[in-house]
């Protein structure tokens, strides 16, 4: 690779100076393009984005007995980290704004960078980003002016966010967001161990059993008509797969709806809707919305 990157890098040199030469002679027209083409192609292969995949979060009760179990308050604007089931160390936090808010659920450390930059808010510096969805919800230091502020992600103080960036690792670390407020340790460790108990179901809640059975026993070859929600208008269809995968990581019995993305104009704008089909899928919508995540039926 190092040696494809320097022929590149010399022949870009040569191109520069508009004498590129080949045996036989200079580069054509045609040759030259291309040549060009594979000089701005070549930084892209080397920096390939990662590729999202479905990663789901440990168990709170595996991370409680060995782990780090974090707990994030929205309306308390707090968060209770605990090493081994005790109580590590508490901050203050800064969650999304109105329009921006930062999703309720359960959520795996996917990724990890000390120096990171947002790739949707003007390149915006993420020191010491945790990166909770694909989507770009993550843990970063940031400003806390003492009110939800961000685009969605969960700000930390700086000192705090290197030292929680230290004490993280991926296949032990649990991240709950909730927003039910918290008013001490107790309460955010015991909402955590509900939270994720049963395994199955939405966050906190117990499902009505026919809802349950109904998701359960749909898969793509067998989900049928069945009831169809819509979860998001995308802008392209990466952002909607992107997002899915957020779902089903998050809510891990989605991943028996058969999904769909469906292309549509409005206005002078394409949008991609990310919908998702299943026997008793209404009931689950309904659910989906009382923990504040954006859902409606598609008659």
């Amino acid at each position: 690779m190092r040696r494809l990157a320097g022929a590149i890098g010399f022949i870009a040199a040569l191109l520069v100076l508009g004498i590129a030469l080949v045996p036989g002679g200079l580069l054509g027209r045609g040759e030259r393009a291309q040549a060009q083409d594979m000089v701005v192609a070549a930084p892209l292969m080397q920096q390939a984005a990662p590729k999202p995949v479905v990663q789901m979060p440990p168990a709170v009760a595996d991370v409680v007995r060995s782990g780090v179990l974090i707990v994030v308050s929205k309306a308390s604007q707090r968060m209770y980290v605990f090493k081994d089931g005790a109580l590590w160390d508490s901050s203050s936090v800064s969650t999304g704004k109105r329009g921006h808010g930062t999703p309720a659920g359960v959520f795996p450390i996917l990724q990890k960078k000390a120096f990171h930059r947002s790739n949707i808010y003007s390149n915006a510096p993420m020191p010491y980003m945790q990166r909770l969805t694909w989507r770009g919800i993550a843990i970063h230091a940031g400003r806390l002016p003492g009110y939800p502020a961000s685009h969605g992600c969960i700000r930390l103080p700086h000192s705090f966010a290197r030292a929680l960036f230290s004490l993280t690792r991926a296949d032990a670390t649990t991240v709950v967001v909730t927003n039910e407020p918290l008013r001490s340790e107790e309460g955010a460790l015991t909402l955590a161990l509900n939270t994720q108990a049963p395994r199955t179901g939405l966050p906190g809640v117990q499902m009505p059993p026919r809802v349950m059975v109904a998701v359960a026993s749909a898969s793509p070859e067998l989900a049928g008509p069945g009831q169809t929600i819509q979860l998001a208008a995308a802008i392209t269809p990466a952002e909607a797969e992107a997002h899915w995968l957020d779902l089903v990581s998050a809510y891990p019995e989605l991943g028996a709806f058969r999904k769909s993305v469906v292309p549509a104009v409005v206005g002078a704008r394409r949008f991609y809707r990310l919908r998702a089909t299943a026997p008793g899928a209404y009931a689950y919508c309904a659910s989906l919305r009382r923990f504040g995540q954006d859902c409606f039926n598609v008659s």
